[in-house]
């Protein structure tokens, strides 16, 4: 984001305290040690479906019933991470001394904005060469957000680099909101 957009996105007397944008390519969270073993049975016994009903005498329903499971199976191995990809590249983070700002752009556009002081608890998950994602543990349903995480409702800084000070400065700008109230 250029510096005319994000100032565009502050109130008066807000500050800008971090920018950034999400971990970019390829990228498996936690919760891929459970997805990607069942998105390979799903996808796999549905092209295995689908080759025995083409490969024999059965009727065209038959064959035809098991393309939407091949191409959810497909998904689901495999397209989820294109898409979690490309949602990304298209990602922008902010945060100021009032608020944390999330827009991606593109085909799945969309913008959040959260009052730090409103923000129920903000977890830090760590990985390798201080890189991490901060969740903003927000009341929400669940739509996407387990197959595609930068498509997920909760607001997160997903992937960003030097995560450990961010979330520092997010607290920081936390406390002080709170205790100016």
């Amino acid at each position: 984001m250029s510096d005319s957009d994000i100032r565009s996105f502050l109130m008066p007397g807000e500050k800008l305290l971090w920018s950034g944008r999400p971990g970019q390519g390829f990228l498996l969270t936690s919760r891929d040690f459970l997805l990607v073993p069942f998105s390979l049975l799903w996808g796999g016994f549905a092209i295995f479906w689908e080759i025995t009903a083409i490969s024999t005498e059965t009727p065209v329903f038959t064959k035809l019933w098991g393309i939407p499971f091949v191409l959810m199976g497909l998904y689901l191995m495999a397209g989820r991470f294109f898409v979690d990809a490309a949602a990304r590249a298209r990602t922008e983070y902010v945060l100021t001394n009032r608020r944390v700002i999330i827009r991606r752009s593109g085909l799945f556009r969309h913008l959040s904005t959260n009052q730090l002081e409103l923000l129920p608890s903000i977890s830090l998950e760590e990985g390798s060469r201080g890189k991490g994602t901060i969740k903003f543990c927000v009341p929400s349903n669940r739509r996407m957000s387990g197959w595609t995480p930068s498509l997920a409702n909760e607001p997160q800084l997903l992937g960003i680099e030097d995560a450990r000070h961010v979330y520092s400065l997010l607290e920081t700008a936390r406390s002080d909101c709170t205790s100016s109230r």
